[in-house]
């Protein structure tokens, strides 16, 4: 586990897919400083050449450091140790677990897609992470692809890790969520709901609505 005080639970935001970094940085700046931010927000882009999504993250970073909201970069270590991001989320195709602990460093924090498996969980466990990401538990626009995930597996992992914290993701809205928190999840990691919404202040309100009643 590392040094950071992680948030106990709340909304894990995570950036689309974009080469429009004016608007990009709107949407971050809108939701950053509304009413009821998101716990932490994760950098990704699968779009733009190195050069640019390097220039980008840091402009997106900068608005979470204003905001004091942990920055998390997605799939590459060399992004985060190059921008000193509060940490780094691999996907189970994206690098080694311990070494990407081992060069991170104990203050920052690593997370796991465990996709449907809490095999794959205990291994991430095992080599340092400190959230477990599970997913995906609805159609995803971002990844159409990935394979499903039942809510039994948040169940099972809530007590097989109760001293790690637990991301639901994959096609999550403000209208499907409350399963998850109930059946173990302590973020929702949210692209699309969020950043396309007409109102992203209100639509993040809602979120915390459903986590207040939880």
């Amino acid at each position: 586990m590392n040094g950071r005080l992680l948030p106990a639970c709340g909304l894990y935001a995570i950036t689309p897919d974009t080469s429009d970094t004016p608007s990009l940085l709107a949407r971050c700046r809108l939701l950053l400083h509304c009413a009821h931010p998101p716990a932490l927000l994760q950098y990704r882009n699968k779009c733009l050449p190195p050069p640019e999504r390097q220039a980008q993250a840091r402009a997106v970073q900068a608005l979470c450091r204003a905001a004091n909201v942990p920055f998390i970069v997605n799939d590459s270590l060399a992004l985060a140790l190059a921008l000193e991001a509060d940490g780094l989320h691999l996907g189970q195709e994206d690098g080694d677990f311990a070494a990407a602990r081992a060069a991170l460093g104990a203050q920052r924090i690593l997370g796991a897609t465990c996709h449907d498996s809490c095999q794959l969980a205990q291994q991430a466990a095992e080599s340092g992470a400190d959230y477990l990401a599970f997913g995906a538990f609805f159609p995803s626009a971002s990844k159409p692809a990935a394979r499903r995930a039942s809510v039994d597996v948040l169940r099972t992992a809530r007590a097989r890790f109760p001293h790690l914290p637990l991301v639901a993701i994959g096609g999550i809205t403000a209208e499907n969520a409350a399963p998850l928190l109930d059946a173990g999840a302590h973020w929702l990691a949210v692209i699309r709901d969020l950043f396309e919404a007409d109102n992203i202040a209100e639509r993040a309100a809602q979120y915390a609505a459903i986590f207040a009643a939880e």
